[in-house]
């Protein structure tokens, strides 16, 4: 991760809040059905028990709920439900319980239904699905909703339309609800409720229909319903075949690229550790131990370069570059962030820096390529820059001064996946010094560049 501000990785525990909710809300998890179509994934158990990127369905689906400041989530079981509740306790925190739901064969409307009691006096509530799986962002807008609403994707892809349930809207709100329309739109399995989907509920059921859909085209007739349609850039899956397994976790791991991530990030680096992430997360390693690995590689390899093994020290350096990616990624994966995590991630950052830096200046003084004074004022250099690009970018954020445009400024590789590669690149063509030059370069133009945006963006006194 280049910079602190970047980083998530980080020790146990979910992510603050990233909406502000119009007041304490509620949520309830449906997570009640037979997975019959899950057969060959889950040999004939619960879905919710199905991993993806190391946390279960149903910890995702809590996890996302709690990050967006949900403070009580009722999840709602059925079949196999003993199995469920156990894994639901498995991963508790607080405010997170089960609720069994007697007629849960009956249809998804039903095992709402089991919840009424809970919720009866609560304005509005969250209603999510278990095996529908969100990106960052996905539901935010919807959660902090002040009326009644439904999450829809207005361009979804051919086999999430085919199987989905479709959405008719006039005027931006939700009127209909049905596999049989021939609309474009479909919902996502997220909603905003009021109790007054119960009664609905019970009249659908009344008229043979216990299924979710049925109740919410009762409540729509004398209830608005907002169509907000998923943000631009998000996406979600329905899990019902393998194939839907298949193609989220590929949305997954694409995911982890992250908008702040610099060219080498985004080409060279996260195409590997993305795929490590994804790969050593069922094991649910702690992100923290994750940060002191890619250290130990970093410091390995500039070992190996103060020896002037320049192949094998280059070759160690990138490895631990791409290795610090992957704390804040499983972090991300797992609900695993933490502030203190983020500064201990930073902190490691910066004695790795340290390491490569001296590294490759005893390196060239050994071997008689720069003297001692030279290799001094190069390392402080090289140090001075790579600290100012974290300190300054932090406290424009802290004085509230208006950031300058980061993706132009990353163009200069100045951020620390370009140093270590730069460092790296030097050292496998044996020029240590050129190495010292390039960070000392990249990283004050970077640092010049940043203050000079910020100063053009500051009303004159």
């Amino acid at each position: 991760m280049a910079e602190i501000d970047e980083a998530s990785g980080l020790r146990h525990g979910f992510a603050e809040p990233t909406v502000g909710l119009p007041g304490s809300r509620r949520a309830v998890v449906l997570a009640a059905g037979r997975s019959e179509r899950m057969r060959a994934l889950t040999g004939g158990g619960s879905k919710a028990h199905l991993h993806l990127g190391g946390v279960s369905l149903i910890e995702r689906a809590v996890g996302r709920l709690l990050a967006v400041g949900i403070e009580d989530v009722i999840v709602v079981v059925g079949a196999r439900s003993t199995s469920v509740e156990r894994l639901v306790q498995r991963i508790a925190r607080r405010g997170v319980r089960t609720l069994l739901a007697d007629r849960w064969m009956d249809g998804n409307g039903a095992s709402l239904a089991a919840a009424e009691r809970e919720l009866v006096d609560d304005p509005l509530f969250v209603v999510m699905v278990a095996d529908h799986v969100f990106s960052d962002g996905a539901t935010d807008e919807l959660v902090a909703a002040c009326r009644p609403s439904v999450l829809v994707d207005e361009h979804p892809d051919p086999l999430i339309w085919s199987e989905g349930t479709r959405v008719r809207i006039e005027g931006g709100r939700a009127l209909e609800f049905s596999k049989e329309l021939s609309a474009l739109p479909v919902d996502c399995g997220a909603f905003v409720l009021s109790p007054a989907i119960f009664e609905a509920q019970r009249r659908a059921a009344a008229e043979g229909d216990a299924s979710l859909s049925a109740a919410l085209c009762r409540f729509a007739a004398q209830h608005p319903i907002d169509a907000l349609p998923l943000p631009a850039g998000a996406w979600w899956h329905d899990l019902d075949t393998p194939e839907d397994v298949r193609a989220a976790r590929l949305s997954l791991r694409r995911s982890l690229v992250k908008p702040a991530d610099g060219p080498v990030s985004r080409l060279v680096n996260r195409p590997i550790s993305t795929r490590i992430s994804m790969a050593i997360a069922r094991l649910r390693p702690n992100p923290s131990a994750i940060s002191v690995i890619a250290l130990l590689v970093c410091a390995i390899g500039s070992s190996l370069l103060a020896f002037g093994k320049g192949i094998a020290g280059g070759v160690f350096v990138q490895l631990g570059s791409v290795v610090d990616g992957v704390d804040g990624e499983i972090a991300r994966l797992q609900y695993r962030t933490s502030a203190w995590g983020a500064l201990m991630d930073g902190v490691l950052d910066r004695i790795g820096d340290a390491t490569v830096v001296a590294g490759l200046s005893i390196w060239a003084v050994h071997d008689g390529m720069i003297g001692a004074s030279w290799a001094i004022g190069l390392a402080v250099g090289a140090l001075t820059g790579s600290m100012l690009s974290m300190a300054t970018k932090d406290r424009i954020r802290a004085l509230g001064m208006r950031e300058p445009p980061e993706d132009r400024l990353r163009l200069l590789l100045g951020g620390r996946d370009a140093r270590l590669l730069l460092a790296a690149m030097a050292a496998v063509v044996g020029q240590p010094v050129w190495g010292l030059v390039a960070i000392v370069v990249t990283t004050v133009a970077t640092l010049i560049a940043r203050l000079v945006s910020v100063a053009r963006s500051v009303d004159p006194v």
